[in-house]
């Protein structure tokens, strides 16, 4: 007998930051998540989890919350665990509002996994053949404290640093040389601009950046500007990698037919989640696109998700998997372990791997189905 659905629940889920982790879009105090733990007529108990991001996803924990509900609902009358006839039933609930469905396909694929006596990467299709060296990320200040704050980062012996950027050509040129200037010339380095340059800006910056070494460049300009993408990867030596242009297979089929881009930043809480993120794999990897796999304001739960997903192609050469480190604590049990170097290992146990303990859960706000 196929499994079936047992219970659904959702859960208000915040975690202060150690400090503020601000970008060019604003400065973020608290990870204000999302956890869905979904059980089965089985006894397997799969979580998902999502970061809502209002200036991103146009989601809040608030409306993740309350949409949850209403997906919650259809899921349980529907009664089945297979991702993607689940990921189809809520786009039928619900236009967009991806991060909550992210955390719903993520909890689902945790179930199957568990089912199959799994790890999830294996599950995908993926093997551990490569290893996941996560960046860690500088947030945007003045120059001389973002030089201190990539000085920190190297001393804790991380080799890749991503540096937030995305203000005036004075400010970002000044902010990558101090830091340069601290770290020496050997560390690699990563930007991203949260869309925050016009196209003008963005060629005359990324140009003044070239001999800085830089590996690549996140979103420079805005989202729905993205048809002029190509004309700074035409321009620029420092690669484009699309991030928030590129949230669904629909928008990666889009860019890879105008040559927009070089690379793309997958995001589960854009993509709606696992399935999706997958059709995006394929896209490009037919292109020979190289990809990265980063995330939002996610604990372990999301982020060991990401780490299954990257162990699933050879194209997937970029992690961006800090955040769960900004955290003042750490409430999940087990998934993914962050050793030195920034060297992150996935876990071999069947599912996802990471849980939240019910003690926990049982603190937060809930709803129950």
């Amino acid at each position: 007998m196929p499994d079936k659905i047992q219970k659904i629940s959702i859960y208000k889920f915040s975690i202060p930051l150690k400090k503020p982790f601000v970008i060019s879009l604003g400065p973020i105090t608290h990870a204000e998540n999302i956890i869905v733990k979904i059980n089965t007529e089985k006894g397997f108990q799969g979580f998902g989890e999502c970061s809502p991001f209002m200036t991103i996803n146009g989601e809040s924990q608030d409306t993740a919350f309350i949409v949850g509900q209403l997906l919650a609902k259809k899921l349980k009358e529907k009664n089945s665990i297979t991702p993607q006839y689940n990921l189809d039933t809520m786009n039928e609930v619900i236009y967009g509002n991806s991060s909550i469905k992210s955390a719903f396909d993520i909890a689902l694929h945790d179930v199957a996994a568990q089912e199959a006596s799994m790890p999830l990467y294996q599950y995908l299709g993926g093997k551990k053949n490569k290893k996941i060296i996560t960046d860690y990320t500088v947030s945007l200040g003045s120059a001389e404290e973002m030089a201190n704050d990539a000085l920190s980062i190297k001393e804790k012996g991380f080799t890749v640093i991503k540096v937030k950027l995305g203000t005036t050509f004075k400010e970002d040129v000044e902010r990558i040389k101090a830091i340069r200037v601290a770290v020496g010339k050997k560390i690699n380095l990563r930007i991203d601009a949260n869309q925050g340059w016009d196209v003008e800006s963005a060629i005359k910056i990324l140009k003044a950046l070239e001999k800085y070494n830089i590996q690549y460049c996140e979103e420079p300009i805005a989202r729905w500007d993205f048809m002029n993408l190509k004309k700074i990867r035409n321009k620029c030596l420092i690669p484009v990698m699309a991030d928030e242009s590129c949230c669904d297979h629909h928008d990666a089929a889009r860019l890879i037919a105008l040559k927009s881009c070089t690379m793309f930043n997958l995001k589960l809480g854009k993509s709606s989640g696992i399935t999706n993120a997958l059709k995006i794999i394929s896209q490009a990897e037919k292109a020979g696109m190289t990809m990265q796999v980063g995330g939002f304001m996610e604990s372990k739960i999301g982020m060991t998700a990401n780490a299954h997903l990257a162990l699933t192609s050879k194209y997937i050469r970029y992690f961006d998997f800090d955040t769960p480190l900004m955290f003042s604590e750490d409430p999940v049990s087990n998934g993914i372990v962050y050793r030195e170097k920034g060297l992150v290992e996935v876990p071999d146990t069947p599912g996802l791997g990471a849980i939240i303990s019910e003690e926990r859960l049982q603190k937060l706000e809930q709803v129950i189905f």
